[in-house]
């Protein structure tokens, strides 16, 4: 028995419903051990075939998706032949509603959606894909390691032409401000805990106000080209820019926001989108 192993082989930027924590977005990253024997290549399998074949799938299966926990017994799905629509209710008794085309969603064996849950739900996914000599298939998820602030946000940015598009996938990601010229991590913190499991929406995209047993809600809405898109959900998890929530927005709505708090000061912001990418606002 050979071992083939290939770390980082992808990043998954994706939400999903936690009954405590409301909507969260997340990155993970994602390594992969084969078991097998050697085919007439002398492989387990090419690496070609992982990096194309593996990656492909788990890209389309989890990635810039809404995943829930279909376990749970305070989440109901209905599905249409292209459409679906989900109800959550957190265990403060708040309600989201979600509705989408329906590779918008992806549910997750149990009751809770975690690194391990989701390793073995990419796990049954790839598993009849792979060729014969494959026995057997270890997934690992981590998040990447972070030494000072970041937050996790979620977001659907209707114009993009992809999947950034579904309305509720996020992002788990550092933030670095630089005020005249030096790091400041108070400010950091500070951003950090504003966006902590926040939901980052676009004014224009807000379709309705109102409340629920005293609690404020915000109802959003679009159509884009994969379809039409609401989210409804609690007003205190929520954060609303004028423009659309691209990284190169963000990065200048906090550079921008800091500037007209502290006018004698000059900020520079680096707003990651989950790992190792993003933009830089200067105000």
């Amino acid at each position: 028995m050979t071992t083939l192993f290939v770390k980082r082989l992808t990043v998954i930027d994706l939400s999903y419903l936690c009954p405590q924590r409301g909507l969260v977005g997340e990155s993970w990253q994602v390594d992969l051990e084969l078991d097998g024997s050697l085919d007439h290549q002398g492989m387990v399998l090419d690496f070609g075939k992982v990096k194309r074949q593996v990656k492909q799938t788990i890209d389309e299966r989890f990635d810039h998706k809404l995943l829930y926990p279909d376990g749970h017994t305070g989440c109901l799905v209905t599905h249409t032949e292209h459409r679906s629509e989900l109800r959550f209710e957190l265990d403060s008794g708040c309600v989201i509603l979600h509705g989408s085309p329906r590779d918008a969603l992806t549910p997750v064996a149990g009751g809770r959606i975690d690194a391990s849950a989701l390793a073995g739900a990419i796990v049954d996914a790839l598993r009849p894909q792979l060729p014969d000599n494959v026995m057997d298939i270890r997934v690992q998820l981590h998040t990447e390691r972070i030494d000072g602030a970041f937050y996790q946000y979620s977001h659907g940015l209707k114009h993009h032409t992809g999947n950034c598009q579904r309305i509720a996938h996020g992002h788990r990601s550092r933030i670095e401000i630089l005020r005249d010229g030096q790091r400041d991590p108070a400010l950091e913190q500070s951003w950090a805990a504003r966006w902590r499991d926040i939901y980052l929406g676009t004014r224009g995209d807000l379709a309705a106000r109102f409340s629920q047993h005293g609690t404020p809600f915000l109802r959003f809405g679009y159509t884009a080209n994969q379809g039409m898109f609401t989210l409804e959900l609690p007003e205190a998890g929520c954060y609303l820019v004028d423009s659309d929530t691209t990284v190169e927005n963000l990065a200048q709505h906090i550079a921008d926001t800091l500037k007209r708090a502290h006018p004698e000061s000059s900020f520079r912001v680096l707003a990651y989108e989950g790992v190792d990418k993003g933009a830089v606002g200067s105000a």
